[in-house]
């Protein structure tokens, strides 16, 4: 049970950066995109409240945001916002898929569901696809 707990706290996580990543995104991306990235703001503000409470129903404390995060990279334009974006629908979708991997039931059904979004986005960001998006390479 706790590698289930581990991974919701770091999908938890990831969706608590995402929420500040689109703050970013939301100052720098062109009013063309405006819509797009304040719809992904409110999925992943929705999400982040979804995983807090099945955290505490696995019977842990939710992991806190942190104050702030630190960018991959200066975000100075639109193209750089959707840069941003991407790369935190990427990251996003990363720790779902450590999730699926870890749990059973309706928390895995909801976080494969959470990956497939979070890979929409990324590749309606970047305008590219990877071949499976929530899969880290391991060496």
């Amino acid at each position: 049970m706790s590698t289930v707990v581990d991974a919701a706290q770091a999908a938890l996580a990831a969706e608590h950066a995402a929420v500040y990543g689109y703050g970013v995104v939301g100052g720098r991306i062109g009013a063309s995109r405006e819509a797009e990235a304040r719809q992904a703001y409110d999925a992943h503000r929705a999400r982040r409240d979804a995983l807090g409470r099945t955290v505490t129903d696995l019977g842990a404390k939710p992991v806190a945001a942190a104050a702030g995060y630190e960018l991959p990279f200066a975000v100075t334009s639109s193209a750089d916002a959707a840069k941003l974006a991407a790369y935190l629908e990427d990251r996003v979708a990363g720790a779902y898929g450590d999730l699926v991997r870890a749990a059973t039931g309706s928390v895995r059904q909801d976080a494969a569901a959470d990956l497939r979004d979070a890979a929409v986005r990324a590749v309606r960001w970047s305008g590219g696809s990877k071949a499976f998006p929530g899969l880290a390479e391991r060496a």
